[in-house]
């Protein structure tokens, strides 16, 4: 089935539909500082690189499925949760404007939890019924997942929309996952070794490093950073993996923060010298990237961004899989409404 894909970033939805044996043959996404790592990694998929507002529907390729995680900074929890009244939530309607355009058998669309808060419950309704009506109309089906649960070692909350046309007879069920928990011992304990601090200005080593994208950003840690423990054990997962590089987790060879009072904590003394933030790669590996997808970029930072903003490789190939697999098993009905038509 082919598929297109919006807000694509580095492609971490992508690859998983890709591993689900879906075809992306299309996919847009507006940061330059994306568009190198797009291209080399997906080098089948057609990128686009306008803005979403500027794509008319009609060239926009004929799809099985459309999918897509609408910039998300709107709705956070960490941001100014304007939600709906920012401009990057309102790409939203552009999405639907789209999937209404050229009505695919499904469509997926992934943003964070913080849109479930009781100050965006209007606009969030507005547009679940959105998603109903687009074209001949979709049967919605709505839920949080946690990454966690999904083969992919890092506490992470998001919520899923996926939508099948009202013509094709039924609506999708989110299915239970039944996977061991992974553990930061599981996933990075092999890339302790030979790990590079940025450059100065945190630029990239580039070529320099031993084991791709294997560097951390430097510099200080500001007292929101310091509010609160930022180090999970080797036998625990990961806290979410963040679009900003001075956010990155601590690596799990350090002890966890010592508490001195509410919201402030500090590195255990003695012990300062472990506390580094997880590398480029450890973040990548704890979003379920394989090791031969290479991020390319020239400040560190943007590494962490492609890599905080991607929906975990992990996490998109179960959906995928439960998609197409829902879908098949449904063609009988779908082939009988044919035939009454």
């Amino acid at each position: 089935m082919n598929i297109v894909s919006f807000f694509a970033g580095a492609g971490g939805l992508d690859l998983g539909f890709e591993k689900a044996g879906f075809d992306v043959i299309w996919a847009n996404e507006y940061d330059k500082e994306i568009w190198e790592t797009y291209q080399k990694n997906h080098p089948n998929t057609q990128l686009d690189k306008r803005s979403i507002v500027n794509i008319p529907s009609e060239e926009v390729p004929d799809c099985d499925g459309i999918i897509g995680g609408p910039p998300c900074q709107s709705w956070s929890e960490a941001g100014a949760m304007k939600g709906i009244e920012d401009k990057r939530g309102q790409l939203f309607f552009d999405f639907i404007r789209i999937l209404e355009a050229k009505q695919p058998k499904f469509f997926l669309a992934e943003n964070v939890s913080g849109m479930l808060l009781g100050r965006h419950s209007e606009a969030l309704e507005n547009i679940k019924e959105l998603f109903r009506k687009a074209g001949i109309g979709y049967e919605l089906s709505f839920e949080m997942v946690n990454a966690c649960d999904y083969n992919v070692p890092q506490d992470r909350k998001r919520v899923i929309f996926v939508g099948i046309r009202k013509d094709l007879g039924f609506t999708y069920q989110f299915e239970k996952p039944n996977f061991p928990k992974q553990t930061l011992q599981d996933t990075i304990f092999d890339l302790q070794e030979n790990v590079l601090p940025a450059k100065e200005t945190n630029k990239t080593n580039g070529s320099d490093c031993f084991f791709p994208n294997h560097e951390y950003m430097t510099g200080g840690f500001s007292t929101i950073y310091m509010s609160r423990n930022r180090v999970r054990s080797w036998e625990e997962q990961s806290f979410t993996i963040q679009a900003g590089g001075r956010h990155a987790p601590i690596h799990p060879q350090a002890p966890k923060m010592e508490f001195i009072e509410q919201n402030v904590r500090i590195f255990v003394p003695g012990k300062e010298h472990l506390y580094r933030r997880l590398s480029v790669r450890e973040c990548a590996r704890i979003q379920t990237f394989p090791d031969d997808f290479i991020f390319h970029y020239q400040n560190i930072a943007a590494g962490y961004k492609m890599i905080g903003n991607a929906v975990p490789v992990n996490l998109a190939y179960f959906l995928a899989e439960s998609i197409k697999k829902q879908l098949k098993a449904n063609e009988p009905k779908q082939q009988v409404l044919e035939k009454v038509l």
